[in-house]
């Protein structure tokens, strides 16, 4: 009786949380004349994101030369620098953001005039002064760097602890924002929402073994193609990481798919590239 009982207050937390996410979405529906993102019909590795890319033996390369749309670094203020770890105790003061991105972003996107890609700085600590100090750290790519009125080779989005919307107006315009859905948004700051970012596991507990939930999977159907009308791109965080996920999330719509397993992701989505392209 108790663990029945657990489940449903799980059951019922999660169904809350989704309903607070679609009030969000159906505020800025309602409030503004949207038109609904196109889904991927094909996905490939542009579709994909790179988990706590910084992780890998060789970061940013290993998923940039592998066609990635998305890259992920956690960053830290350090003595006037950016630094790239996923945690304090695991600072080290050769591993910054600009060593390891932005300088092979600049060197990369200058050589490749056609590539275009996203990169999540997910703040840890201090977004005032993280921002402050990227603001610096960016300024040999401003030539590159989207903006809501220009789509160009380089998105910046900040994601983890981040300012308020109301506060979005204060950073320059090519700094976008990863968004959660549990704030409220006028039209200008939804503006500078440059994707929906969404825990997997507020929406469904499925493992990526057997089948999913029909529930679940409606309910995250539902966000999917709210986020769509709200014109912004989403992925997932905290979703499983194998082969039954991706299928999943292809299937949904999700726009970009988050793994920690570069090569296995980059093959499954080339194998479905070339399956759909048969077909």
């Amino acid at each position: 009786m108790k663990m029945l009982m657990r489940y449903q207050c799980v059951r019922l937390s999660e169904y809350f949380i989704f309903k607070i996410s679609l009030f969000c979405l159906t505020f800025l529906c309602g409030s503004f004349s949207l038109t609904t993102v196109a889904q991927p019909k094909i996905f490939t590795s542009a579709n994909a994101h790179a988990h706590n890319d910084y992780l890998h033996t060789v970061p940013f390369y290993t998923a940039y030369n592998t066609g990635f749309g998305s890259i992920e670094a956690d960053i830290f203020p350090v003595n006037g620098i950016l630094c790239v770890a996923h945690n304090k105790k695991e600072i080290q003061p050769q591993l910054t953001l600009k060593s390891l991105y932005l300088e092979p972003l600049i060197k990369e996107l200058k050589a490749n005039k056609s590539r275009r890609i996203k990169l999540l700085v997910d703040i840890k600590e201090d977004h005032e002064l993280s921002l402050k100090l990227l603001l610096q750290e960016i300024e040999p790519l401003i030539q590159y760097l989207s903006t809501p009125q220009n789509n160009k080779q380089l998105a910046i989005l900040i994601s983890g602890e981040r300012p308020l919307p109301a506060e979005y107006k204060n950073y320059p315009d090519y700094i976008f924002f990863d968004d959660d859905l549990k704030l409220t948004h006028s039209a200008s700051e939804w503006e500078r929402v440059g994707q929906v970012s969404l825990q997997f596991t507020r929406y469904s507990s499925w493992k990526g073994e057997n089948f999913i939930d029909t529930i679940d999977k409606k309910r995250l159907q539902h966000v999917i193609d709210s986020v769509h009308r709200a014109r912004k791109t989403i992925r997932f965080w905290a979703a499983p990481d194998n082969e039954a996920s991706w299928i999943l999330q292809t299937q949904l719509g999700v726009d970009l798919i988050g793994t920690d397993k570069i090569d296995e992701l980059a093959s499954f989505l080339k194998k479905n590239q070339n399956r759909k392209s048969v077909d």
